[in-house]
């Protein structure tokens, strides 16, 4: 397909930051574009595996340490969750239960919350009313030191930075430049890709043998460094 007619299909304005950062070059601009999708659809299926194994773990953790439906307990008149600081996490899980209606189980509950309402878990509140004891669930979890805090505000920052590169991929943003520059780059992507490996390895999860054959980040990282 010739330039122009890419350019028509996707857009001007979307394809303008991609020729630029080819330096103008039409036919380089259309492969960085390809290779961009390429890497979002690498980034996102490692970010789905990420995002199962975490509510796997906090949904195995808490049915442990708060019972059984533990989620929809918390929520009820009376819950954990039944607080006005907790208002939108008690929302969530209640709009959940409703979607489901006659359908529901717990499994499905869990699957059905997004990775915000997993992420917030480790928010200062939510954290401290179920017990003070999640960071459980990353048993290789380096120690804090002076200089840097392992605590639960650093995961819960570090799942903020996941989210983000989630939401870019979700809503068709690049991700094969530096942040706020028309620079081609690939830091960015192998930064939170790196994230989530090590969320992987404190959670004692062999990363290489659950995405054998699914984990081509840094083919397509060199491809676009190459280009």
């Amino acid at each position: 397909m010739r330039f122009q007619e890419f350019e028509k299909v996707m857009s001007r304005h979307r394809m303008n930051r991609y020729l630029m950062a080819c330096a103008g070059q039409s036919r380089k601009a259309m492969t960085l574009y390809r290779l961009n999708l390429r890497l979002s659809q690498e980034m996102f299926t490692i970010i789905s595996c990420f995002e199962v194994a975490l509510r796997n773990a906090i949904d195995t953790h808490y049915l442990q340490n708060l019972g059984t439906d533990w989620l929809r307990t918390a929520a009820r008149p009376g819950g954990i969750f039944d607080h006005p600081n907790f208002r939108l996490t008690k929302s969530a899980i209640n709009d959940a239960v409703a979607d489901l209606g006659v359908h529901y189980t717990h499994g499905k509950l869990v699957a059905e919350l997004g990775f915000g309402f997993w992420r917030y878990l480790f928010a200062q509140r939510q954290y401290t009313v179920c017990g003070r004891t999640l960071l459980r669930i990353f048993p290789a979890k380096p120690l804090s030191s002076t200089t840097i805090q392992y605590n639960q505000s650093f995961v819960f920052n570090q799942l903020a930075q996941i989210n983000e590169i989630r939401n870019r991929i979700a809503h068709h943003e690049p991700i094969c430049f530096l942040p706020g520059q028309i620079v081609k780059n690939t830091v960015f992507a192998r930064q939170h890709y790196g994230f989530i490996l090590q969320f992987f390895q404190w959670m004692t999860i062999d990363e290489a043998a659950l995405l054998y054959g699914l984990d081509h980040i840094n083919r397509v990282c060199a491809d676009i460094d190459n280009l």
